[in-house]
């Protein structure tokens, strides 16, 4: 249950992420960074000693997470 929560998550986190950034990443690629984005920046906040807690801090991070990723991304795709 957990696995298929962190889907529909990362997915909408990648969305509103690849909205917010104007990217035309696909839906595969927008589960793909919501998931990643937010592992890697709830590890980067967890790292400076800021830990999110609660669904809503959860998703902003998972957002901040996957902009951060898709701006990545289009630098590696240039």
């Amino acid at each position: 249950m957990g696995l298929i929560i962190a889907i529909i998550v990362g997915g909408l986190a990648g969305w509103i992420a690849s909205n917010l950034l104007k990217a035309d990443t696909g839906i595969v690629i927008n589960i793909i960074l919501g998931i990643v984005g937010a592992s890697v920046a709830s590890f980067l906040l967890g790292v400076i000693g800021f830990a999110s807690s609660g669904f809503i801090a959860n998703f902003i991070v998972a957002i901040l997470g996957a902009c951060i990723l898709i701006l990545g991304y289009r630098q590696i795709k240039k």
